[in-house]
């Protein structure tokens, strides 16, 4: 297999970009970098693309490994052939290389192998070919021999029999066509295994849905509820199908054969085939259920972290509780504490009053604009608390109500020690509440991306998979926005383009030493951050205050010059570029030929565009685009929910059978992916995101199980009953 061309045929990308994008990842460059900064030799291949290219590359040389090995191993048991070589060069996954192998591969002992330790090969031989025409138990009587146990034909030709079976359960083309079968004809049946947890799974009592249009959710719904020993799961299939075509290929019309062949086949498949096949098509499906929620979990994840932070806010972080109280934290438009305290205004205390005057000062004194509320225990009488302080308070200040997942998670983690020694694990928990409006991508890349709490079943995943996928997310979200290199923290500078954790903590060290970075070129003094790891992560890194104004921006060092000589010839200075006074720059390149510009500059057109883009709105922020968190000052209660209500809401999370949309009561609301848009759409992701803010209709409200339907196709803005 010659894995440039396996890739340029699958991704339609030219074969020399293929190689270039593989030269670049083998030099140890990172997705980020080659995203951003190699757009000419990869054809502007984005971080996604490149990512799945990634992917695929390790799966086709982890391919071509297996291959070598399967070739070697067989070679040493002198059974190669060029018959063997020619299934092996075209096999293009490692099942059908395993399937391959799969008569080769040594075995733990099996009836089989005990049957050919006992020499009834020859006679398995025999009975496969199905010419002979002599009796059956005649032949067999040759094989008889009492010092390997072989006392009688029938032992004989049973060994025999044991042996075909295996060889039938072996064969990679057989295989193929009866995995196939499974996953076209097979049905998924369940059943309920009463405890004291299969309640929850009581829709699968008696359930039964054919394995081609099983959706991935429930697959890992079943899975779970069997690991939890409140499901007992099949996988169903007719036999007399499964069985007609293993006939096909084995069953041959010989008198003294017909019947034994028919019987080892039957054996081969019930024994052998079925068991291996069922095991073989359930981890396939779970495979396949975890890669989707997975990818679930990414197309969630990346918007929460791109949600639009609120700059240049006061924010009081307030974290629900009960008996111990609402744990308070108030940051600055810098996200440093001013202030701490704790209040008590829910049960069983219920000091409301003294809450409300003791946080009224607090919010005139620092001048509070926006308090951002936890959404977990207690959240709800907390926003009523909220609502009634705001209207005591002297200055306008709306409320946020924040998913705090994950909070707990990192105030007790090392990091939140590391970062407040000096605060109860509650206050940093509120500290983290308010910083997630402030800056939500700041904060949260400090938490396990698993315990933000989007997606699906991430806690079932494959850990290692989860944690490589969600990590590049990450990566790719703090390198689109760039980073503040005087104001980042480790955490933060650990996820850009060529930097670990040891790095990041280098740079912040270097950086209390010299107090301010001026140029971008002074990380060339940070121990063990050499010009490898400067190549990739300068261009990610801002300096808004710096000697040169285009180490604010995303223009890498590498083409300062070019950037300068572009600014030079339409007679700009950098200076401009600070004041912002190059507005019609785009429109000068334009209408001089940007092929010729780029020219000019020696750089090519991608990298021109990204430049002018970049000198146009030095300091940009790409989440300033993304929908802003809607801030509110009263509040909704389910009871206060009537169907039809027309409210607006934002998305919190995309599930594969609908959407979750929180419209400011304590339940988030559930759109079905059939109440989304009137268009037949597979998915809800191809219409909704994280953020999102969508209006929707109340279709229904189940105040007892707090569950509220809502629909987006049918919400009408004009509804007289607009919240």
């Amino acid at each position: 297999m010659n894995i440039q061309d396996t890739l340029a045929s699958e991704f339609k990308i030219r074969v020399d970009r293929v190689e270039n994008i593989i030269n670049l990842i083998d030099e140890g460059c990172t997705i980020p970098f080659i995203a951003r900064y190699r757009k000419e030799l990869t054809g502007s291949c984005d971080d996604q693309i490149l990512r799945e290219f990634y992917d695929r590359l390790t799966y086709l040389r982890n391919l071509e490994k297996r291959k070598q090995e399967v070739e070697s191993s067989i070679k040493e048991q002198e059974k190669w052939s060029d018959e063997l070589s020619s299934k092996l060069s075209l096999a293009k996954t490692l099942t059908e290389v395993e399937d391959i192998y799969r008569p080769y591969k040594p075995k733990r002992k099996t009836r089989a192998s005990v049957a050919i330790a006992k020499g009834l090969e020859p006679l398995a031989d025999i009975l496969m070919a199905q010419q002979t025409k002599e009796n059956l138990l005649d032949i067999a009587s040759k094989f008889i021999n009492l010092e390997k146990e072989v006392n009688s034909s029938e032992d004989a030709l049973n060994g025999a029999k044991d042996i075909v079976a295996e060889r039938i359960s072996d064969d990679s083309e057989l295989r193929k066509i009866l995995r196939k079968l499974l996953q076209d004809k097979a049905d998924i049946k369940t059943a309920l295994i009463e405890n004291e947890k299969s309640k929850t799974y009581e829709m699968y009592a008696k359930y039964t849905e054919p394995v081609s249009k099983i959706p991935s959710h429930r697959i890992l719904a079943i899975n779970r509820g069997e690991k939890e020993d409140c499901l007992k799961v099949n996988i169903v299939l007719d036999e007399n199908i499964a069985i007609g075509e293993i006939n096909k290929l084995y069953l041959k019309e010989n008198k003294s054969t017909y019947d034994v062949i028919k019987e080892t086949i039957k054996d081969s498949y019930s024994r052998l085939l079925f068991p291996s096949l069922e095991r073989e098509l359930r981890t396939f499906l779970t495979d396949r259920a975890n890669e989707q929620a997975i990818k679930m979990f990414e197309l969630n994840l990346k918007p929460l972290l791109l949600t639009a932070p609120l700059k240049n806010n006061v924010i009081l972080g307030l974290d629900p509780a009960y008996r111990t109280g609402c744990k308070i934290a108030i940051i600055d438009k810098n996200g440093d504490v001013l202030d701490t305290t704790v209040v008590y205004p829910t049960p069983p205390q219920s000091k409301t009053e003294e809450s409300i005057e003791k946080l009224k000062t607090l919010i005139e004194k620092y001048k509070v604009d926006t308090i951002s509320i936890g959404n977990g225990t207690a959240s709800k009488e907390s926003e009523i608390f909220v609502s009634e302080l705001i209207k005591h308070v002297n200055r306008k200040v709306n409320y946020a109500v924040v998913n705090e997942a994950g909070a707990s998670v990192y105030s007790a983690s090392k990091l939140g020690a590391q970062e407040f020694p000096d605060y109860d694990v509650s206050l940093r928990s509120a500290v983290s509440i308010a910083r997630r409006l402030q800056d939500p991508l700041s904060e949260l890349i400090k938490i396990d991306v698993k315990s933000i709490g989007v997606g699906q079943y991430q806690h079932d995943m494959p850990q290692n998979r989860l944690t490589e996928v969600l990590t590049g997310v990450v990566e790719d979200c703090v390198n689109s926005v760039g980073v503040d290199l005087n104001t980042a923290s480790p955490s933060l500078l650990s996820y850009v383009s060529g930097m670990n954790s040891a790095i990041a903590k280098n740079v912040c060290e270097y950086r209390k030493k010299i107090k301010h970075f001026k140029s971008r070129e002074e990380l060339l003094n940070v121990p063990k951050l050499g010009q490898k790891a400067y190549e990739q992560c300068a261009g990610f890194l801002r300096i808004t205050d710096g000697v040169n104004v285009l180490d604010n921006t995303a223009v890498h060092p590498e083409s300062y010059e070019s950037a300068e000589k572009l600014l030079k010839y339409f007679n700009f200075s950098n200076e401009d570029v600070k004041a912002r006074k190059i507005g019609n720059l785009k429109e000068l390149v334009q209408n001089e030929g940007e092929q010729n510009i780029a020219n000019y500059c020696n750089i090519g057109v991608p990298t021109l565009i990204d430049i002018v883009n970049e000198l146009m709105k030095p300091g940009r922020d790409i989440r300033e685009s993304m929908p802003k968190p809607i801030l509110r000052s009263d509040l909704l209660s389910l009871e206060d929910l009537k169907e039809g209500m027309i409210l607006s809401g934002t998305v919190r999370n995309v599930i594969d059978f609908g959407a979750f949309v929180d419209i400011g009561v304590h339940q988030d609301g559930l759109v079905h992916i059939s109440q989304i848009c009137d268009k037949y759409i597979k998915h809800p992701s191809e219409v909704l995101k994280v953020g999102d803010v969508v209006n929707v209709k109340v279709l229904s409200v189940d105040v007892d199980k707090k569950r509220i339907a809502l629909s987006i196709k049918d919400a009408d803005i004009k509804d007289a009953n607009t919240q």
